[in-house]
């Protein structure tokens, strides 16, 4: 067995202990700043990262870290508060160790969430936006290396990652509670380091409509387990070139309140709304 399994089921097996049989259904990314989110969750089971076998920790401000496994909506959920990003060091192939993890203890759609620059100058700060597509520029991919069989191909048809049912849902639920929900293309950068106005510039030309250092990893390994994805975009600062402001992580945690009321909401509504199961290719 290729050493990444097993690193991938020692996590999945030491999480199971802590919660029992009774299997998680949905899958949630609480990105920068979103892991208040996590209060909605009843009855909650708590698991640091840092007990979990091989876990990616968590290092920045706004990424509790901490696995939360309860429930919303009628659903049993497991709830990433944070995640672990590439820019701080780790092997993008781990990141995809808790979406593994995560499949193998039966969550059956994943809802992952940033916050994001906008590089689309129609865009608003407090923005939501679902992902549509995704432009991967850092020219590292989380299936690089000895393909783990047993959750997928080799190669895999990347077209559909973002799942077309969950959108027209989303878009439903964000129409009935009078919320403007966007959709466009998000592009992964490296980071830490901000975008610079030049590649703004690069990205709209290319297509993007936001830029942010997370998500398309663990989306293309959800991709590979053929787990349906929603991802949805907080739009928390304008990029380099597009406004006079300084960035800064500070500013990108303390905007979150302009969309708390409305990110709630639609969130808790597409887990309560959701029918499972959801077929990958639509």
């Amino acid at each position: 067995m290729n050493v990444l399994s097993k690193q991938i089921k020692r996590a999945a097996y030491f999480i199971e202990a802590k919660i029992g049989k009774e299997k998680p259904e949905i899958g949630l990314i609480l990105g920068s700043g979103l892991g208040l989110f996590a209060q909605a969750i009843e009855d909650p089971i708590e698991i640091p990262y840092d007990m979990i076998p091989y876990f990616p920790i968590s290092t920045v401000s706004g990424h509790a870290g901490r696995l939360l496994i309860g429930s919303l909506g009628g659903k049993r959920v497991m709830a990433m508060q944070g995640r672990s990003h590439f820019y701080e060091g780790n092997d993008i192939r781990q990141l995809g160790t808790p979406i593994r993890a995560m499949k193998l203890l039966g969550i059956q759609a994943l809802i992952i969430t940033n916050a994001a620059g906008a590089v689309n100058s129609n865009y608003n700060v407090g923005d939501l936006m679902l992902l549509r597509d995704h432009i991967n520029f850092t020219s590292f991919n989380p299936l690089i290396g000895p393909n783990l069989d047993e959750f997928g191909p080799r190669f895999i048809d990347v077209s559909q990652i973002y799942s077309k049912e969950l959108r027209k849902l989303a878009h439903g639920i964000a129409d009935r509670h009078g919320i403007t929900l966007r959709e466009g293309v998000y592009q992964f950068m490296a980071g830490p380091t901000y975008e610079t106005p030049a590649e703004v510039k690069m990205a709209q030309i290319i297509g993007a409509d936001a830029v942010g250092m997370s998500t398309v990893p663990e989306a293309i390994v959800a991709g590979h387990c053929e787990l349906p994805v929603l991802g949805i975009s907080y739009i928390s600062n304008m990029a380099s070139g597009l406004s006079d402001e300084i960035l800064s992580h500070d500013d990108v945690v303390d905007n979150i309140e302009k969309i708390k009321q409305n990110f709630a909401l639609l969130l808790s509504g597409i887990v309560t709304e959701m029918k499972l199961p959801i077929a990958y290719k639509s």
